[in-house]
């Protein structure tokens, strides 16, 4: 078998994809969060491509409920065994039968491993979703990954794995989709600089004096996307991108100086790649999540869809360079990324906490990347090898910034 000259990521190496069945039933792993219930809307899209398979729902017991009436699912799991009694007995009350109800993270698993899943969107936030979605690449699950958070923590333990099982991995975060588009009509060699893309978040022209006094409402009015809290406020402190720059590492197997970041505040260029000759090929699409959802679910094919976007969006584009001095997430995470190891997890874990705390007022915003930085200070150069040593590495950090924000 000939190995692709694009690439030796597990992203653009097309032979991964010669013995995979078309893909039809689907694991959506966080089935009630924006990215699960976009999947959802792509299975009523295009029902003679897609089927559900499994959902693993966490804490949203209504929403899981509908879905398991409205999909059948073969399983679903819920975050905690009393969450999963109660979905039984409305299922039971509602005449649904055949719906395995399960929970906890060996639900999840058992979600992402089910025999009848020929595909997989992980979409849970945060590392809770990080050994579902392993165990999904050891069982010879494709994956699309939409949790930027376990290619950050975990991604040379889910790459090496997806190699040794012949798993593709799809990225599904917009601006990873677009470089890994992009990146189809050139070879890897030829790669000079990946470009992810920023909104510069809702603080962009804030006078860096008014940070400290800046609240939680503010920072959650994101100017571009409708996210989750956390991922909002990760995009007014810029580390967002920052875990973005470590995941495209990850993905595209390239060093931290060959991903760097642009300012573009109309968010219609998600992201380019530069090549060696001068050129520069941008992804430029509506900012709707379906789209890089549709694009993994049917790579290599591009089914047809109702996603349109209006040229005259482009008659103004502006690129800036960051400021470091505003966005110093965006230094610790170039920094960590050099690093590697448990520098990237405790990055992650840290600011994880951080915002956690800036939400509840414990701290300013201002808080959230000193904290951060007082941990990667104390967090030793390790490189966990299996995902329980990654998990360990992962509470540590959480321990340690759990202690400075109180």
């Amino acid at each position: 078998m000939v190995r692709s000259t694009h690439s030796p990521s597990v992203l653009t190496d097309h032979r991964f994809w010669n013995d995979l069945k078309p893909l039809k039933r689907l694991a959506i792993l966080g089935s009630t969060g924006s990215i699960g219930q976009s999947t959802l809307s792509i299975v009523e899209q295009f029902p003679e491509r897609y089927s559900v398979a499994t959902l693993a729902a966490g804490r949203n017991l209504d929403e899981a409920c509908a879905q398991a009436v409205r999909w059948r699912p073969k399983m679903v799991s819920l975050a905690t065994e009393e969450l999963a009694a109660q979905l039984t007995s409305r299922l039971r009350q509602a005449g649904v039968s055949g719906v395995e109800v399960v929970h906890g993270v060996e639900g999840t698993v058992a979600c992402a491993t089910h025999s009848e899943a020929d595909f997989v969107v992980s979409a849970i936030v945060g590392v809770a979703g990080l050994e579902a979605t392993h165990a999904a690449i050891l069982a010879g699950k494709p994956v699309g990954l939409a949790n930027k958070e376990c290619m950050v923590a975990a991604g040379e333990i889910l790459t090496a794995a997806a190699r040794r099982h012949n798993v593709p991995i799809l990225p599904i975060d917009s601006e990873h989709n677009a470089v890994h588009q992009c990146m189809r009509v050139g070879a890897y060699s030829e790669v000079k600089t990946i470009w992810l893309t920023a909104s510069g978040g809702p603080f962009r022209q804030t006078p860096l004096d008014r940070f400290p006094g800046i609240t939680p409402e503010q920072a959650l009015k994101h100017p571009t996307w409708v996210m989750g809290r956390r991922i909002t406020i990760d995009s007014a402190t810029m580390l967002n991108k920052g875990l973005e720059i470590i995941e495209a590492c990850r993905l595209f197997d390239v060093p931290p100086a060959k991903v760097r970041v642009t300012v573009h505040p109309q968010s219609t260029v998600h992201s380019l790649v530069e090549y060696v000759d001068g050129s520069i090929l941008a992804q430029i699409s509506v900012t709707d999540m379906r789209l890089p959802i549709l694009y993994a679910l049917a790579y290599p094919e591009r089914p047809a869809s109702t996603l349109t976007f209006d040229l005259a969006a482009l008659r103004h584009l502006d690129f800036e360079e960051p400021d470091f001095k505003r966005f110093p997430c965006l230094r610790l995470a170039y920094e960590a990324a050099e690093k590697g190891g448990a520098h990237c997890i405790a990055l992650n874990a840290s600011d994880e906490v951080a915002v956690e705390a800036f939400l509840d007022r414990r701290i300013p915003f201002t808080g959230i990347p000193d904290t951060i930085e007082k941990v990667l200070a104390s967090t030793p150069e390790a490189h966990p090898a299996t995902i329980a040593e990654v998990l360990a590495a992962d509470r540590q950090a959480r321990e340690r910034a759990a202690q400075l924000v109180s």
